[in-house]
């Protein structure tokens, strides 16, 4: 449950038993510098970057999955070069057009803090991640822009943070 979404229950007078699930904040340290979130040839802005705000959005909601209730997992992405790349010299038509290589795999370099309901520190460090297999795990039937990104991150999630059974 969303810290947004408990505050909204308590001011609305929501006396019921809460469960208190797992969250993840993740913040971006110094996008514009990042290797590659292009949506286009040219890169945008990283305020107005979709596939920032969508990457964001896809942890925040996917990535709590992974996490034991209470628990607070801190992201700080240091650099992101995405799946596939642009090549422009191919031609105008492919001035827009990401292209999925074995050359240019999705890479994300990350710093995380794990903490339980009480704060304490259960995990910490810095990682870089990437899947020079990527192509491999294609899935022809889901066409999401990131889908190669949020994969690593899934996989990185599961392997670092395994749930209790």
């Amino acid at each position: 449950m969303t810290s947004r979404l408990l505050a909204t229950m308590l001011l609305a007078g929501f006396t019921g038993p809460v469960l208190a699930a797992g969250t993840i904040t993740v913040d971006y340290v110094q996008p514009e510098k990042f290797t590659d979130v292009k949506e286009r040839q040219f890169k945008t802005s990283p305020d107005k970057n979709a596939h920032l705000k969508n990457l964001k959005s896809w942890l925040e909601k996917e990535g709590v999955q992974q996490l034991a209730d209470g628990q607070t997992l801190r992201l700080k992405i240091l650099d992101i070069d995405l799946a596939g790349d642009f090549e422009p010299w191919n031609g105008p038509e492919f001035q827009d057009v990401r292209v999925l290589k074995d050359i240019y795999p999705p890479r994300i370099k990350l710093q995380f803090t794990l903490q339980d309901r009480d704060g304490k520190v259960l995990g910490e460090g810095e990682r870089e991640l990437r899947n020079l297999s990527y192509l491999m795990e294609s899935s022809f039937a889901n066409r999401n822009a990131l889908e190669h990104d949020e994969r690593l991150l899934k996989d990185w999630l599961r392997k670092e943070f395994p749930k209790p059974e």
